[in-house]
């Protein structure tokens, strides 16, 4: 369906837009998302389709009731292209049929407005982004890019074979077995539980713990200063490789499982212990829409400097092309982050200091987000979701304007069931051979009682 005829869909089940007054520059600041229901109800996005960056301060969000208002802080801006998320449900709420306006700081001056006479289910988006009607989206998309309706992209079948086998001892791991990433001869797999495993192949085509340097059981991971309890979603290394320290997402710390804590830790797994402590945590959660305490940070990948710049890559925080010579030593690349919870990928450049910038927010289009992976001989992301979406595999790439957009969506191998399939690892190009190469998936379910599962991809 073309986009004109998604918007009259959309508008055919109520949603529409308030004129609003005329308020000079400013006018450049529309309400661009809404969300009613959910793990994220109650939330308005704005964006900035202008060319120069907007004070925020004082502005004035409401519903449909003049007397109920949210006051946006004092120094916030805007910049061009730019998204603001704001949590309103302790001001207000946006019920089934109702309005959201956005006011200047005088309370009187309309900028923007829409209403709808149903709930998001799961999102009301302006399509194009500042500019277009209100539609139903298929996708949560807060902090980034709406999804519009068709993204180019038609499911097709999986690219490589369609047979699918287990690739772990019965009963190894248990359930909640989530990330993984191959290093070559090594795959280490982040548990929810607050473990990592570093696996060694097992002469079957699969894989096993490594005996050695105490990994037999896996480590339990720990906060800095040895606290708490991450609950561990994602891993991935950088181009220097496990030796300069394996990264981990998690999405809270399981000791207080009712609070978010959207973070990246960096552990250094050279000891031969049985706990790790992470080095280095970079706490996103300030930076994010906020989200359910178990819907945060599902995945992680690294993306090098090189691949970005090769491929224009933009930088939403200036502007411009990205350029890694503004950002002090930080680990040769930037790192993506899936937010289960709005199926939004995000983009940060983590500082070895400790500091961090975010380059870049995009939705997947889809649902949720449960895995990431940077593919590098094909200059991919590969974003993965489970059962929520049937196993459907995206990827994504570089386009002409500097932003990640959908190039492919797969369905899973004919040959698997609907798992929960949380994490998904793709071999390296030495690994190809009769036009394949491998590619495994973690079930956190542990369906039968295996975790791992090894498919095909064509190379």
């Amino acid at each position: 369906m073309c986009l004109a005829a998604v918007a009259a869909a959309a508008l055919s089940l109520g949603a529409t837009a308030v004129a609003p007054a005329r308020a000079a520059a400013a006018d450049d600041i529309r309400i661009n998302e809404v969300v009613t229901t959910g793990s994220v109800d109650d939330s308005i996005e704005l964006y900035n389709k202008g060319a120069a960056s907007v004070d925020l301060s004082g502005w004035i969000l409401r519903d449909d009731n003049k007397s109920s208002q949210y006051r946006i802080a004092s120094g916030t801006t805007l910049a061009p292209g730019g998204f603001a998320v704001f949590d309103v449900h302790a001001s207000f709420g946006l019920g089934s049929a109702d309005q959201a306006r956005l006011y200047l700081a005088d309370g009187t001056t309309l900028v923007d407005g829409v209403a709808w006479d149903e709930h998001s289910d799961p999102s009301w988006s302006r399509c194009p982004d500042g500019t277009g009607a209100l539609v139903r989206a298929a996708a949560l998309t807060l902090g980034a890019a709406n999804s519009c309706g068709p993204d180019g992209a038609t499911p097709t079948a999986w690219p490589g074979g369609s047979a699918v086998t287990t690739a772990d001892g019965s009963g190894v791991f248990g359930s909640d077995l989530s990330g993984l990433f191959q290093e070559g001869s090594v795959m280490w797999a982040a548990q929810n539980s607050g473990k990592l495993w570093r696996l060694v192949p097992d002469g079957t085509g699969g894989w096993k713990p490594d005996t050695a340097g105490g990994w037999a059981a896996g480590k339990a991971l720990r906060f800095p200063a040895g606290s708490g309890a991450p609950d561990s979603e994602g891993v991935t290394v950088t181009g220097s490789g496990a030796q300069a320290g394996v990264f981990v997402s998690s999405e809270r710390n399981s000791a207080s499982s009712g609070t978010s804590r959207l973070s990246v830790l960096r552990y250094d797994v050279g000891g031969t212990g049985s706990t790790l402590t992470a080095a280095r945590e970079w706490n996103l959660t300030a930076d994010l829409p906020a989200v359910g305490a178990n819907l945060g940070l599902e995945a992680v990948t690294w993306v090098p400097d090189s691949a970005l710049t090769a491929a224009g890559f933009k930088d939403a925080s200036t502007g411009a092309g990205y350029d890694p010579g503004r950002y002090p030593a930080h680990f040769g690349g930037v790192f993506l982050v899936g937010v289960e919870g709005t199926g939004t990928i995000h983009a940060y450049v983590l500082a070895e200091s400790g500091a961090f910038t975010r380059v870049a927010s995009f939705g997947s289009g889809m649902s949720t987000v449960m895995e990431l992976q940077w593919e590098p001989q094909a200059s991919r992301l590969w974003v993965v979701c489970d059962d929520t979406c049937g196993g459907q595999h995206r990827t994504m790439r570089i386009g002409a304007s500097g932003v990640f957009t959908t190039a492919a969506v797969h369905d899973r191998p004919a040959g698997m069931p609907d798992l929960n399939n949380e994490g998904f690892s793709v071999a390296g190009a030495g690994e190809c051979a009769g036009g394949v190469k491998p590619v495994y998936w973690a079930d956190d379910g542990n369906t039968g009682k295996h975790a791992l599962r090894r498919g095909t991809l064509s190379c």
